[in-house]
């Protein structure tokens, strides 16, 4: 296992990264009750090689009361790639959609970012959808079209290619709006246990078309081999909780 440097990659990678992974953790500490996620020992973070350039990736897990998994991880190729992924995993006792987002960048242009709140279920809570109503509406110069996979994502999912630091900012402030409504209504829910078989359905569902992500696992392949980046898919980045 290599040790992990004094401080976080974040502050190497591109500035719109930088902000959000300080947001997501600060709007994390405000909402929910943290405790650490257990990541398995060997990928909590990882170095490797690609291309011939460093690969350096660095994951930080929590869990809450509604949340059985918090994930955030910020990765790094060299100077020509900067990656943040974020998914929160609900206990299967809430019947809370699945939120995730995500930005990818290199050589100083953020080149995707997109952001959801993934229902579980047929459709978005009622007070989601009415929550989300009321946000401030924000519009971008360059949308982009989900991935063949996408099926799982709401009418409310935003895919952009940001054009300026200013819609940068604005899709940042629009991910942290999308997670504070999320982090408010997940403390004002109710667990429903008669409803854990179809959340865990729904959650399946969710992480076995996010694992068809072939530009994901190509890059984890090439860098550590097909058995590691499928274990890594499996156990980091998209697992299911493991009832008896």
């Amino acid at each position: 296992m290599v040790s992990p440097p004094a401080a976080s990659i974040r502050h190497l990678q591109h500035p719109m990264i930088h902000a959000l992974a300080d947001g997501i953790e600060a709007t994390w500490q405000t909402y929910l009750g943290l405790s650490p996620y257990p990541l398995p020992e060997d990928l909590g973070y990882v170095e490797g090689r690609l291309e011939g350039e460093r690969l350096t990736i660095e994951n930080h897990g929590y869990q809450a009361p509604q949340f059985r998994k918090l994930h955030l991880e910020l990765a790094r190729v060299g100077d020509s790639l900067d990656i943040l992924h974020c998914v929160m995993f609900p206990r299967p006792e809430y019947a809370l959609p699945m939120f995730g987002c995500d930005l990818v960048g290199g050589r100083g242009q953020i080149s995707a970012a997109i952001v959801d709140l993934s229902p579980v279920t047929e459709d978005l809570p009622t007070a989601y959808t009415h929550a989300i109503a009321g946000l401030p509406q924000r519009s971008f110069s360059q949308e982009r079209d989900l991935p063949a996979w996408g099926t799982i994502f709401s009418p409310h999912c935003r895919f952009i290619r940001p054009t300026s630091g200013e819609e940068e900012a604005a899709f940042v402030q629009l991910i942290l709006d999308y997670l504070t409504l999320h982090c408010q209504q997940a403390v004002a829910t109710e667990p429903t246990p008669a409803a854990t078989a179809a959340i865990l359905a729904g959650q399946q569902r969710y992480c076995t078309q996010q694992r068809q992500n072939d530009k994901t696992r190509r890059v984890l392949e090439k860098a550590f081999g097909v058995d590691w980046a499928e274990r890594y898919m499996t156990t980091v980045l998209f697992d299911l909780p493991q009832f008896a």
